[in-house]
């Protein structure tokens, strides 16, 4: 009897371990993913509050790129949140005005391109940073996640130097 109770037993914490480590891994995946969601609506926020500006046409159509890119990883995460199930946490909306006014203010002057490409770069450096703190914070055990946040850390150094021109 104690060794049918005791195998159960084994059984049991074998089953809770495993439990553990499993939810462990989609709380670690889903703030992966929610870290890139809202990485991808701020940048969307920061292209979008320079777009109204007076700019060189090189840097219009460089921006506009940029904003379909991050549009594109945003649509891919929202896409595996559903297929999961998941609800994710998004942008707080203040975040978009603040953004405005933050704009406003740094444009006023002269030598808007050099400006908006500062912003710019400032922006997605802040992305990179979150981005690679999450993924050390949590690890990297969910593969489509990982290849999600990889594309954004991608797209964000791409847009760094895509700036730098233009500085």
């Amino acid at each position: 009897f104690f060794a049918i109770v005791k195998c159960f037993l084994r059984r049991i914490l074998i089953f809770l371990r495993r439990a553990v480590l499993y939810f462990g891994f989609m709380k670690n995946s889903r703030e992966i993913l929610t870290s890139v969601l809202k990485t991808t609506q701020m940048g969307q926020i920061g292209i979008r509050s320079v777009l109204d500006t007076s700019m060189r046409p090189g840097l219009r159509k460089a921006l506009e790129s940029q904003l379909r890119e991050y549009d594109s990883i945003e649509t891919e995460a929202h896409s595996i949140a559903t297929q999961r199930g998941w609800d994710m946490d998004e942008l707080d909306p203040s975040v978009r005005l603040w953004s405005n006014l933050m704009t406003r203010m740094k444009l006023n002057g002269r030598n808007t391109d050099s400006k908006i490409a500062d912003m710019m770069i400032q922006g997605n450096t802040k992305g990179m940073i979150k981005g690679l703190k999450t993924l050390h914070q949590f690890g990297q055990q969910d593969e489509q996640i990982n290849t999600l946040s990889q594309k954004l850390l991608d797209c964000e150094n791409a847009n760094i130097r895509q700036m730098q021109g233009y500085l």
